[in-house]
């Protein structure tokens, strides 16, 4: 089950953000504040339209919350936060969806302070706290979603003294909320991602957003029983950069169905010696997936997805190291793989691709912050006990490709984690490509989801890809022909070279077979060696403390005792 929470600072006036959220990231239940509008006035036609059963409590101004429902019926429990009869402002929801307990909670602002209404946000987080404790014994898990307007410590906001008499980072509001965590509750943000800041609210003011000055102001706190359930955790950064955007971005997290083993645990990497039983992978570590990653692509997406501010020592850049380390690590004890292969392009050589097709991937300009973390993250590989693939005139996909055929050989499944779909050749009945769509969820793309996405066989894609075209690696591809006409001529001759040897685009057939040369992933790539490794996450983590990213390293020692 996947819990959304959302302040979408007036639901009728960015309704179409909105609903184009509800439509990509598919929460199954989102919890809303801020709807700034009356009962009468929430869109529940356009709501309902999109698949989700609402309930909500409006009011003018600045209040209002709703939960949503996809697949299950809010079955509303409270419409308002116990304590004080009087308080007739909509801030506090309450229902039972799909078996879990949510509450969506929008807490007063605060400011100006000192004043009555700081003097209200004291009061009624205290109500809160009083509630939450009852909340916490429910034999049932159970959820607090919301805006709390709260930045619970320093690591949460961006470097800056703006906020210094803001009411969000007051000692008393502070202290409230550590008592929230202190009756057992557990931040699902901070335990799935400890070390990044993972803001969720840019002021419109000051070019806030656009500089990364954020704060943390939306949380989801779970019981004991919700919290076993607990898988991963993430903040939809990219809803806060759209046209009209709310000044909040929505924060989510993922329950499993069943809660037969604590977290933890579940996540743990089992023992070379005594392997622990797996969904993916049980046994001898012969018969654990071989795990191969695209080095590049994810520290791309890390280094664009987290704040420049995340520095290292020497106030080197660390964004993309940390958010690599997470996925990597995440990997891992999802997929309990007998070894890990990370593959790196090598930037300042040119391959046969760039000679043969001078545009190829031309245009392309890196950071230097980028560059920089790319030439040590293969140390961080290195000291987690795993293997790197690196060489000149060849490129990360090559040793994707290399590393999948010699394993699908030897008898062994693999599983390729990248954010390229040429990727996608590799399908296979021993192979599966982990692809990263949103919302920090991996597809799982076998040769069914190739052919459902493009309508070719896996071993088509280059095909594909030379008739189509790739704008991202500047391939032209046959004009006017497109995605369905690939796919169509790709079904009706089966190859290629069947569709230019029936006569099909005489005039560009060589220049149809390099960009086919040039799509497809070279499987004699050279590779290290492959053989199962235990992982040294102690290594990892002595390196994480010489870079002076201390919460990393002591996440990385705490694997290594497990």
């Amino acid at each position: 089950m996947k819990i959304a929470t959302f302040n979408v600072n007036d639901v009728t006036k960015r309704l179409e953000n909105v609903l184009a959220w509800l439509g990509t990231s598919r929460p199954d239940v989102a919890c809303l504040q801020e709807l700034k509008c009356t009962d009468k006035d929430f869109p529940v036609g356009r709501i309902s339209k999109a698949g989700y059963d609402p309930v909500w409590q409006g009011q003018r101004s600045w209040n209002g919350v709703a939960i949503l429902g996809r697949g299950h019926q809010p079955v509303l429990t409270r419409t308002a936060l116990p304590g004080d009869p009087a308080d007739v402002q909509s801030r506090y929801l309450e229902a039972a969806v799909g078996g879990v307990l949510i509450a969506t909670l929008y807490a007063p602002n605060g400011n100006p302070q000192p004043g009555p209404k700081f003097d209200y946000k004291l009061a009624w987080m205290k109500r809160l706290l009083k509630h939450a404790a009852e909340l916490f014994a429910i034999d049932a898990p159970v959820v607090l979603a919301g805006d709390f307007n709260v930045v619970p410590t320093d690591a949460d906001i961006y470097p800056s003294k703006s906020y210094a008499n803001n009411a969000l980072v007051q000692p008393e509001p502070r202290a409230l909320f550590r008592k929230l965590l202190k009756q057992g509750w557990v931040d699902a943000i901070r335990e799935i991602h400890p070390d990044e800041p993972m803001y969720t609210f840019w002021d419109y003011r000051r070019n806030r957003w656009e500089r990364g000055a954020g704060l943390r102001l939306d949380h989801l706190l779970l019981n004991a029983k919700a919290v076993k359930r607990l898988t991963d955790a993430g903040v939809d950064r990219e809803v806060r950069g759209l046209e009209g955007a709310s000044d909040h971005a929505p924060a989510w997290i993922i329950l499993r169905d069943t809660a037969s083993k604590p977290r933890k645990q579940s996540r743990t990497p089992p023992k070379a010696k005594q392997p622990k039983k797996t969904a993916r992978g049980n046994g001898p570590a012969a018969k654990r997936p071989l795990l191969v990653i695209d080095g590049d692509s994810f520290a791309h997406r890390s280094y664009h997805a987290l704040p420049k501010s995340i520095r290292r020592s020497g106030d080197k850049p660390a964004g993309a190291i940390l958010g690599f380390a997470n996925m990597l690590t995440r990997l891992y004890r999802e997929e309990l793989p007998r070894a890990v292969l990370v593959g790196w392009d090598t930037l300042e050589e040119t391959t046969y691709r760039h000679e043969a097709l001078p545009e190829y991937q031309s245009g392309r300009e890196f950071d230097e912050e980028i560059l920089d973390q790319l030439e040590v993250l293969p140390r961080f590989v290195a000291a987690c006990g795993f293997q790197n693939a690196k060489a000149a005139g060849y490129e990360a996909d090559d040793f994707l490709a290399a590393a999948a055929a010699k394993e699908e050989k030897r008898g062994g499944t693999v599983v390729v984690a990248s954010g390229d779909r040429d990727a996608f050749q590799l399908a296979s009945d021993r192979t599966t490509i982990l692809y990263p769509v949103r919302a920090g969820e991996l597809a799982r793309i076998g040769p069914a989801e190739v052919r459902e996405r493009y309508g070719v066989e896996p071993k088509q894609v280059p095909d594909f890809i030379a008739l189509r075209g790739d704008p991202s690696d500047k391939i032209p591809g046959a004009p006017g022909v497109g995605a369905t006409g690939a796919a169509s001529l790709i079904k009706r001759y089966g190859s290629l070279e069947a569709a230019l040897a029936a006569g099909r685009f005489p005039a560009m057939a060589d220049t149809l077979r390099l960009y086919q040369s040039i799509a497809t992933m070279d499987k004699k790539a050279p590779l290290p060696s492959l053989r199962a490794q235990e992982p040294t996450w102690h290594r990892a983590s002595e390196l994480a403390r010489d870079w002076e990213l201390s919460q990393l390293a002591r996440r990385l020692a705490e694997l290594g005792r497990q």
